[in-house]
């Protein structure tokens, strides 16, 4: 139970006793990411049903957020950020060369600019309108959000090529299409009997994996943090919108 002690220890804020570990177990630990998110879920769903006990949609939707940044320390956050602020930035660089240069440069800068500032605050922003927008019997739905958009860092990491030496490609060698398959299926199952509206996750996961190979040129850690966020606020719309 290593690697899935190590996935908890990475992708939450939640307080586990620490472990020797090898890079190759951690990279390994991907494998147990949609677990990770579970836990996630759990936390988000029931904030949200703690606060919706006062009667106040509001109460529960600001709850739930709260959960949501505090279990996962605002990691994929910063990731939305740093991503939102190197393609603003290269926004108007014509040549792929120079686009890249900049690209890395801005995104490897641990300030936040006004792109990420803004980014970061619409997310949080949709996330609370949307929390507040689902109906009261879907909150089994909620605890399932946040383990799919999990299993999207295992289709990127192998579908689009690394942008440079780091998390991303560490990762890229210790997965392969049949964890992605079976994660996919139970993903599918989980989705036809809480709530189909989820199954959004299908379009959602290669679709931002497009829109990263098409703007950035390929996957980096901070791309599987912003397109976590990005697949969360989207099966959140779902949600919504299937009401």
């Amino acid at each position: 139970m290593k690697r899935l002690v190590l996935a908890l220890q990475f992708l939450t804020r939640l307080p586990l006793p620490a472990v020797r570990a090898e890079p190759e177990d951690f990279a390994k630990s991907m494998r147990w990411f949609p677990v990770a998110g579970l836990a996630v879920g759990a936390a988000v769903a029931g904030a949200w049903w703690l606060g919706g006990q006062s009667g106040d949609a509001w109460v529960a939707a600001l709850l739930g957020l709260l959960a949501w940044a505090a279990i996962t320390g605002a990691l994929h956050l910063d990731g939305l950020g740093d991503v939102a602020d190197g393609a603003g930035a290269a926004h108007k660089a014509m040549k792929d060369d120079t686009r890249r240069a900049r690209l890395s440069a801005v995104m490897a800068d641990p300030h936040a600019g006004s792109f990420a500032v803004v980014a970061i605050g619409l997310q949080l922003l949709a996330k609370l309108v949307l929390l507040h927008g689902l109906a009261p019997d879907q909150g089994w739905a909620l605890l399932f959000v946040a383990p799919l958009a999990r299993i999207a860092p295992l289709v990127w990491t192998l579908a689009l090529p690394p942008l440079h030496e780091g998390l991303g490609s560490r990762f890229r060698q210790a997965v392969s299409w049949w964890h992605v398959g079976l994660w996919a299926v139970l993903g599918v199952v989980c989705g036809l009997l809480v709530a189909p509206p989820l199954l959004a996750a299908i379009v959602a996961i290669p679709a931002w994996g497009w829109w990263l190979r098409r703007r950035i040129g390929g996957i980096s850690g901070d791309g599987h943090g912003a397109g976590i966020e990005v697949v969360e606020t989207l099966l959140l719309l779902a949600l919504v919108a299937a009401r």
